[in-house]
């Protein structure tokens, strides 16, 4: 069997948006037992990670460590159009990922115990973000 579901949510600007329960709710209302689920942010500029979720410094952290490796404005940056975050935000999501993969076992998502799946804004702006999340199994 294969359930596919898009949902949209709305960023308030750059940060970490959990989104960990709306996926189990997904895969538990898919009927699935044991398969997999494949989670895909349709946006060039946001992205989506799992992570740590007990400690939100952990997330404050990674923000830190994207800021040095893909600064905003960078005056090397050709790409521009839509303020000094555009390019930025499109390298930090090349460097994470617009999709996961997750094992799916007796009903649920097989996440760690401190893990979480978030979605991470990159833009200043806030913005609405369409995820599409695909079950397969049985």
């Amino acid at each position: 069997m294969v359930v596919q579901e898009t949902f949209s949510i709305a960023t308030d600007g750059r940060g970490t948006y959990e989104i960990t329960e709306r996926i189990q709710d997904l895969v538990r209302q898919s009927g699935c037992n044991r398969g997999t689920c494949h989670v895909f942010q349709h946006h060039t500029s946001a992205s989506l990670i799992v992570t740590e979720n007990a400690d939100p410094t952990v997330r404050r952290d990674l923000e830190t460590i994207a800021e040095r490796l893909a600064p905003d404005g960078d005056p090397a940056y050709r790409h521009d159009l839509e303020g000094p975050d555009d390019m930025a935000a499109h390298i930090r999501s090349v460097l994470t990922s617009t999709e996961v993969t997750l094992p799916v076992s007796e009903g649920r998502c097989m996440l760690g115990t401190w893990q979480g799946v978030y979605l991470w804004e990159h833009r200043y702006d806030g913005f609405r973000r369409r995820i599409t999340v695909t079950v397969q199994g049985e």
